[in-house]
C-alpha cells in the first residue's frame, strides 16, 4: 500500500493506493490517526484502492470515531468499486460521508 498526505485549505487529504489488507492496515491506521490528532477535517481518497478487507475497514472506522471525538469529521472520496462493495456489505456506506470528488468533500466537511 502506498499513501500520500496533502492539505487543501483546512482539510487533510489522505490518498491510499493498492491493497488495504491485514498486511498494510496497521500502516493505514497509523497514518489516519496521526492526521486525526491535528483536529482538522479529513478526506480519505480511495480511488486507487484495489482491495480493502475488514482490517482496512476497521482502520477507517477508528479514524472516523477519533476524528469525531476531536470535534471534526472524516469523509471518503472517490471510492473505488472494490472498496464501495465492502462498505455496502458492512452497511458502512450509511455511516461514512461518501463524496464523488475531493472538491465535493471539501465543500461538505471543509
Amino acid at each position: 500500500m502506498k499513501h500520500e498526505v496533502t492539505e487543501q485549505g483546512t482539510v487533510i487529504i489522505v490518498g491510499l493506493e493498492g491493497d488495504v489488507d491485514l498486511q498494510s492496515s496497521g500502516e493505514a491506521r497509523k497514518i489516519l490517526l496521526e492526521c486525526a490528532k491535528q483536529k482538522k477535517p479529513i478526506l480519505v481518497d480511495l480511488s486507487k484502492v484495489d482491495y480493502i478487507d475488514s482490517s482496512g475497514i476497521a482502520s477507517l472506522v477508528e479514524a472516523l470515531q477519533t476524528t469525531r471525538k476531536g470535534g471534526s469529521d472524516l469523509a471518503l472520496v472517490s471510492v473505488s468499486e472494490a472498496a464501495l462493495r465492502v462498505l455496502e456489505l458492512a452497511r458502512l456506506d450509511k455511516v461514512f460521508i461518501i463524496c464523488a470528488s475531493i472538491d465535493e468533500g471539501v465543500q461538505k466537511i471543509g
